[in-house]
């Protein structure tokens, strides 16, 4: 019989235990909690923290997906809850989270892990990868709890009812549960006609809009493209328009494309529309606003970059490349990439919702853009894999056309001028530790 191992996790956190215990207990927080680097699917949740209270998922030990079946055996109110495996890869799991004092306004988070390994060869041979992957998990886990917690707490206010378009994307399934463990109300808008019931919010985030990088741009494709954003923003603020109570604030989705190819010399909010497709697609993005700006709403088009997810997008498209060694630079490799890590996307949001002084035009890119080429380099280290091969740009010509020149090779240099200088401070500014935290390349420094 193999014998238990023990895996003890303690972090301090910027709120007091209460809170903290407030926050787990809410929708939306299991699911902040699922690492994007190794996603569990949710198959079944019912019960809360209470005990009976049951999830289960399925998980990914290697190629062969595994049902966990966890169940909740014990609460204490606004101090622990305990959770064991009923049925899994491990032999035996229990996990308490505690949540302790730390003076008035602080607390410790402290997850106590007890588990067996399978009998025999297998289970000898996983003791090694099954640590590393709890302190990967765990050190992504209370990492992006403190941070939540400090931005929930630096915007403090009644809870908002907040509506979201695209609320199934990237962007919107991660803010609608950041939202909600953070004790506001969301609802999720459809399309079309349907976005424009807002009656009664106090919030609209429209985030709808089809991906630009799905293949290449034939006259239908950039059709949808454009009628994607700007026909759904347009029966949003039609609906903000003639709503009996008006949401006060209209978060509206846009993109850097509006700068077109600008080389490497640094621009922020006030530089002028730049050429091509994309370019023309925001501007008219961003003027479907306007009615709701003449109606009184204050209205944020926040001009995105690249966001950096293994869940989703650019980036979990180079990573099965990077990871068997055969990434490189594209083209010249000297074009701008505006990134943006998801998380600090997500509380940009947030703090664009309770943020009244902010208004207008504001870029949503992490303030250090770098060229392909230095990002290349980066995620290569970070991977520990080599970033020597190289895509010429006329390959990329012509498998994606019209696409691969305005996404691809094409760049510029975009700044965060509007958000920095109302006050938001960026949790992952740098590309390696935004890279290293989404990828689970960090590690508690009290793990024992």
């Amino acid at each position: 019989m193999t014998q238990d191992q023990r895996y003890l996790a303690r972090s301090p956190m910027p709120v007091p235990a209460r809170a903290l215990f407030d926050w787990h207990a809410r929708p939306g927080a299991f699911e902040r909690l699922n690492p994007p680097f190794d996603p569990s699917e949710i198959l079944e949740r019912s019960g809360g923290l209470a005990p009976g209270a049951r999830t289960v998922l399925r998980v990914h030990l290697g190629p062969v997906p595994t049902r966990w079946v966890a169940v909740h055996t014990a609460l204490e109110d606004g101090r622990s809850f305990t959770d064991r495996q009923e049925s899994g890869p491990f032999a035996r799991w229990e996990q308490v989270h505690r949540m302790l004092p730390d003076g008035e306004s602080r607390s410790i988070l402290e997850d106590d892990v007890q588990y067996q390994l399978p009998l025999g060869l297998l289970g000898r041979l996983g003791a090694g990868f099954a640590r590393e992957r709890l302190e990967a998990l765990f050190a992504y886990r209370h990492a992006l709890t403190a941070a939540d917690l400090a931005r929930h707490a630096e915007l403090p206010g009644r809870a908002l009812r907040v509506g979201i378009t695209g609320s199934h994307g990237l962007i919107g399934n991660a803010l609608t549960h950041y939202l909600t463990a953070g004790g506001h109300d969301v609802v999720r808008l459809g399309r079309g006609e349907k976005a424009g019931e807002v009656d009664g919010l106090d919030a609209v985030v429209n985030l709808a809009g089809s991906n630009v990088a799905e293949g290449r741009w034939t006259e239908e494709r950039k059709r949808e493209i454009r009628e994607s954003r700007v026909r759904t923003t347009e029966a949003v603020v039609a609906g903000i328009v003639r709503a009996a109570r008006r949401p006060a604030v209209l978060i509206n989705g846009s993109a850097m494309g509006y700068y077109g190819d600008r080389g490497e010399t640094p621009i922020d909010e006030s530089a002028p529309r730049g050429t091509g497709f994309l370019a023309e697609v925001v501007e008219a993005w961003e003027g479907a606003t306007r009615p709701a700006e003449d109606a009184g709403v204050r209205v944020v088009k926040l001009r995105t970059g690249v966001v950096l997810s293994p869940d989703d997008g650019a980036l979990a498209k180079m990573l099965p490349i990077f990871k068997a060694g055969a990434g490189g630079r594209i083209g010249s490799g000297k074009q701008m990439f505006s990134w943006i890590s998801l998380e600090d996307v997500v509380g940009a949001i947030h703090f664009a919702l309770r943020t009244s002084a902010l208004r207008g035009v504001a870029n949503l890119t992490a303030p250090e853009p770098v060229t392909n080429a230095a990002f290349t380099h980066v995620l290569g280290r970070v991977l520990h894999r080599p970033t020597l091969a190289a895509v010429p740009a006329t390959v990329i010509r012509a498998v994606f056309g019209e696409m691969g020149q305005e996404s691809v090779l094409a760049g510029a240099s975009v700044l965060p001028r509007a958000l920095l200088d109302a006050g938001f401070r960026f949790r992952w500014p740098g590309l390696e530790e935004a890279l290293r935290f989404s990828l689970g390349k960090v590690r508690l420094p009290s793990a024992a």
